[in-house]
C-alpha cells in the first residue's frame, strides 16, 4: 500500500505531500492544479520515463518519492539487487537534474531505474493518460488471467526445470565429445599415474615427521636418554630425591595429621616421574637410526611433491583429480549409454511438459471466456459500448492472422475432448515456466469495429476504464473464490473522461467495490465518484511571491462536503449544492 508521496521542484508543484490510507483514495480539485502531475510522479517512481522538462522553471533539480508498505516479494527483489530492507517500508527516492542526468535510490541506497521497474509490479499499477501499455504487457496480461481462474504453474514450472535440466545435460554431453576424444590419452595417464601411487589422504604429514625423527634420531636418542637419567635412574634424579623427600614428610605425618595430604601429594608426583622417564627410555629405545628407511622417505615425499605440483595442494585434492579423470574416462566409455539415457530423460520431461501446459492452456481458455464475458458486462456498464475478447494461443501461433478471432470462445467443444494442441516440436523455444500460451486481451471500442488489441486503443480514459472494468471482474472473482492476497495499490488518472449521470454512479460503485480488497488512487472531476471516497484529498494552487504553489489536503467530513458541492455547483457553493453532495455522500455509504 502507497503510504505517502512527495514532490519537490516537479512541473508546476514547488513541494507538496500526500498521505494515503487503504481503500479508495481520491484526488480532486480544479483543472491545472497538478492532480495529474501527482500520478505521473508516482509513474516516474515506478520505472517511467523522465524528462528534464518536469524539472521546475529555476530549479536545479525535480525530486519525487514515495513510502510503501513492503511485501515479501518486493523484498526478495531487494535482496537480488543487493538492498537492504528497511523494516515494514520501502522507500523511492528519484532525482531529476537540470542538466539531464538523474538518480535512483531505494531505502536511502543507490539504485537504478531497472530496479523500479521491477519492483513496480509488487507495489503498484499506474494508468495514467500519458501512459502506453507498456506496464500491462503479455506477461501482466497472463498473470491477470491465472489470478482470475486461481490458475497454478507450479506443475508448468517444475516439469519445464526438469526437462531444461535434461536438456542441457545432453547438450553439454554431445558438444564436448570432441574434446573429450582429444584428451582420453591425458586422462588416461594422470589415472594410471596417480593410482599406480597408491596414495592415502595425509600419508605426506605421517612422513614428514617420521623424516625427522629418523634425520635427527642420535640427538633425540641422546635428549631422550639423559631425560631419563635426571627424572629417574641417576643417584640424584628426581625420583631418588621425591623418595628421600616421601619418607621423610610420612614420618612427619605419623605424628601431624596436617602432612598426610602432602605426603600422598608427593606419592602421585613419584609415580608421574617414574610414568615420564620409561616412557622416554621406551622411546630411545625404539628409535632405528636407519639410513636405508631414511632414503626410502624422502623418495617417496618427492614422488607426493611431483604429484601435489601437477594435481592438486593436498594428497586428497590428488586423489580426487584422480577418481575424477577416472569418471570422465569412464563417460567416455559409456557415451552411447548415456546419450540414450540422456534422451529418454529429455522426452519423458518434455512429455510431462506439453501434459501440464496443455492443462493450464485448457483451463486459461476456459477461464478467458468467462472474463470475457464478464469484463465485457462491467466494460458496457461503464457508458461504453464494447466487444471483449480474451485470446489465448500457443506463443509459435501468434500471428496477424489471428488477430479479430475470438481464441476464448472459438472451438471449445474440441478443446474439452481433445485438450488445447501444443505448439509443434520445433517451437519449445516458446517453451517458458509459465507454460507455452500468450494472452492477449482485445477490445472493439465501437459497434461492427473488429477487435484490436488493448494496447492498441488510443484513448486514456478508455484505457483506464476497461482496466477498472478488468480489476473489478477479477478482484470480484478472487474474493468469492480464494483467499485474498497482498493488496497492491491501483492508479487510476481521470478515469471519468467522456461519461457522467449513471455512468460516473458506476464507475464509483466499481471504484468501492476495488477498494475493498485493495488501495485504489483515482484522479476524477465528478462529484458523483468523488462522493464514494473512503479519503478524500483537494489538490489545490495558489500564487505566492509571483509563483504558483501547490497543496494538498486530506479533507475531513465538511471539508468533502463541500469540495463535493463545489464539484456539483462550479466556484459559488450553495445552500442546495451542499444539501445535494451530503446526500451524495451518505448514499454513497
Amino acid at each position: 500500500m502507497l503510504v505517502e508521496l512527495r514532490a519537490e521542484n516537479y512541473a508546476v508543484i514547488d513541494h507538496a505531500i500526500a498521505s494515503f490510507g487503504p481503500g479508495l483514495n481520491l484526488l480532486t480539485g480544479e483543472t491545472g492544479a497538478g492532480k495529474s502531475i501527482l500520478v505521473d510522479a508516482l509513474a516516474l517512481l515506478m520505472g517511467g520515463k523522465s524528462s528534464v522538462d518536469v524539472v521546475r522553471h529555476g530549479a536545479d533539480k525535480a525530486v519525487v518519492s514515495c513510502v510503501f508498505e513492503s511485501t515479501p516479494g518486493a523484498e526478495a527483489i531487494l535482496e537480488e539487487n543487493g538492498i537492504d530492507a528497511e523494516g515494514a517500508e520501502i522507500i523511492l527516492r528519484r532525482e531529476i537534474l537540470s542538466t539531464g542526468k538523474g538518480r535512483v535510490f531505494v531505502n536511502n541506497q543507490p539504485a537504478t531505474v531497472a530496479v523500479l521497474k521491477q519492483l513496480a509490479p509488487e507495489l503498484a499499477l499506474v494508468h495514467a493518460q500519458t501512459e502506453t501499455l507498456s506496464s500491462f504487457d503479455e506477461a501482466q496480461q497472463r498473470i491477470l488471467l491465472d489470478r482470475f481462474a486461481g490458475s497454478s504453474t507450479d506443475a508448468v514450472a517444475e516439469a519445464y526445470a526438469r526437462w531444461r535440466e535434461a536438456q542441457d545435460k545432453l547438450k553439454d554431453l554431445l558438444q564436448g565429445e570432441q574434446d573429450r576424444l582429444r584428451m582420453v590419452d591425458l586422462w588416461t595417464y594422470q589415472k594410471k599415474e596417480i593410482e599406480q601411487a597408491r596414495l592415502n589422504a595425509g600419508e605426506d604429514e605421517a612422513l614428514e615427521t617420521e623424516k625427522r625423527v629418523l634425520a635427527n634420531a642420535e640427538k633425540l636418542y641422546s635428549a631422550a636418554m639423559g631425560a631419563f637419567e635426571q627424572l629417574y635412574e641417576g643417584g640424584a634424579s628426581a625420583e631418588a630425591a621425591l623418595r628421600a623427600a616421601l619418607r621423610n614428610v610420612e614420618e612427619l605425618a605419623r605424628y601431624d595429621a596436617r602432612f598426610t595430604e602432602s605426603a600422598q601429594q608427593l606419592a602421585s608426583a613419584r609415580a608421574i616421574v617414574g610414568d615420564i622417564g620409561f616412557a622416554l627410555r621406551d622411546y630411545a629405545e625404539a628409535i632405528n637410526a636407519s639410513p636405508e628407511r631414511l632414503a626410502e622417505i624422502e623418495d617417496r615425499l618427492a614422488l607426493i611433491d611431483r604429484l601435489k605440483r601437477k594435481y592438486g595442494k593436498t594428497v586428497a585434492e590428488v586423489i580426487a583429480f584422480g577418481e575424477e579423470a577416472a569418471r570422465k574416462l569412464s563417460e567416455i566409455e559409456d557415451r552411447d549409454e548415456l546419450i540414450k539415457a540422456l534422451h529418454a530423460a529429455a522426452n519423458d520431461a518434455a512429455e510431462a511438459y506439453r501434459k501440464a501446459a496443455s492443462a493450464l492452456t485448457v483451463e486459461r481458455r476456459a477461464a478467458a471466456e468467462r472474463l470475457a464475458k464478464l469484463a465485457e458486462a462491467q466494460i458496457n456498464s461503464l457508458a461504453m459500448k464494447s466487444h471483449f475478447e480474451v485470446a489465448v494461443v500457443p506463443s509459435s501461433g501468434k500471428s496477424d492472422a489471428l488477430k479479430g478471432h475470438d481464441f476464448s470462445r472459438a472451438d471449445k467443444g474440441n478443446q474439452e475432448n481433445e485438450g488445447a494442441s501444443a505448439p509443434g516440436d520445433d517451437a519449445t523455444s516458446a517453451w517458458t515456466a509459465q507454460g507455452w500460451d500468450t494472452v492477449e486481451y482485445r477490445i472493439a471500442t465501437n459497434p461492427g469495429e473488429p477487435v484490436k488489441p488493448l494496447v492498441e486503443i488510443a484513448s486514456g480514459g478508455e484505457l483506464s476504464r476497461v482496466m477498472l472494468a478488468l480489476k473489478v471482474a477479477v478482484e470480484e472473482s478472487s474474493s468469492k473464490s480464494r483467499k485474498k492476497t497482498t493488496p497492491r495499490t491501483l492508479v487510476f488518472d481521470e478515469i471519468d473522461i467522456g461519461i457522467g449521470g449513471r455512468a460516473a454512479e458506476a464507475v464509483g460503485h466499481k471504484l468501492k467495490a476495488l477498494g475493498r480488497a485493495q488501495q485504489v488512487l483515482c484522479v476524477t472531476h465528478l462529484p458523483q465518484i468523488a462522493a464514494f471516497a473512503d479519503q478524500h484529498l483537494a489538490v489545490e494552487k495558489r500564487e505566492k511571491d509571483g509563483r504558483t504553489q501547490t497543496r494538498i489536503r486530506v479533507l475531513d467530513d465538511r471539508a468533502r462536503t463541500h469540495e463535493v458541492a463545489r464539484m456539483l455547483s462550479g466556484a459559488k457553493v450553495t445552500d442546495t449544492s451542499l444539501q445535494h453532495a451530503s446526500q451524495m455522500i451518505a448514499a454513497s455509504r
